[in-house]
């Protein structure tokens, strides 16, 4: 019989097996069960897969698979390895994107990985891009190729997280530029967190202006609209 080896769980440094002890892992894993199949945000009960936002006005991506809700303790986690440079956090973030995707069972894999790319300045400042380090962890599990170079971020804008929910859209208007012949490819988006969907959907349309013929965002955690509205407001 294998022997399990103990370590402190990464959220309340309790001993676990396992990188999270199983009260941690039940609270990061805990998702919505209804929630709409194109940008996954959260949607009542009954309704038929599409959220009333999406239904007005499609997004230039098609699906949104997010492994985990960007609440507390989540929130940490990526805290932690955006902002502290903890960088053994982004294979385990990787991980529990990897296990939604499969469970998602697709009929489909994506062509070509594309992680969100960061403004040069940004780039140097912070010394990685989280989305790349966990795109490239979830690239060798699905054996999809990673493209690290091909879309880059033009403008060095205001982060998101800075400005009222209105103004999102039109700061991170035109600020991608991609390179890629994507004639007829499906292309996965990788991004740490998924707030309004605004960043994704502009770098969707440059993507789809170089012929992809489907973007499908995969994110570690999606901001639900109720807690990140009770920020802002």
């Amino acid at each position: 019989m294998k022997q399990l080896i103990y370590k402190n769980c990464l959220l309340c440094d309790t001993l676990s097996y396992r990188d999270f002890c199983d009260a941690c892992f039940k609270d990061i894993t805990k998702l919505s069960t209804h929630y709409c199949m194109v940008c996954a945000k959260t949607i009542a009960s009954g309704k038929d897969g599409y959220c009333g936002d999406c239904l007005a006005s499609l997004p230039a991506y098609s699906e949104t698979i997010a492994a985990l809700t960007y609440t507390f303790p989540t929130d940490r986690l990526i805290h932690a390895l955006k902002y502290r440079a903890q960088l053994a956090i982004a294979p385990i973030l990787a991980q529990l994107l990897f296990n939604k995707i499969m469970q998602k069972g697709l009929t489909e894999y994506p062509d070509l990985i594309i992680p969100m790319p960061l403004h040069p300045k940004r780039l140097q400042e912070r010394g990685f891009n989280q989305a790349l380090e966990i795109g490239r962890h979830v690239a060798r599990q699905v054996k999809i190729e990673l493209s690290p170079d091909g879309c880059k971020r033009i403008k060095n804008t205001p982060p998101q997280t800075e400005l009222p929910w209105k103004m999102r859209k039109n700061n991170v208007k035109n600020v991608f530029s991609c390179d890629l012949d994507l004639s007829g490819k499906h292309l996965a988006v990788i991004d740490d967190v998924m707030t309004t969907g605004a960043t994704l959907n502009e770098l969707a349309q440059q993507l789809c202006k170089q012929g992809a013929k489907k973007v499908t965002n995969w994110v570690v955690a999606r901001v639900q609209r109720d807690r990140l509205q009770a920020r802002l407001y």
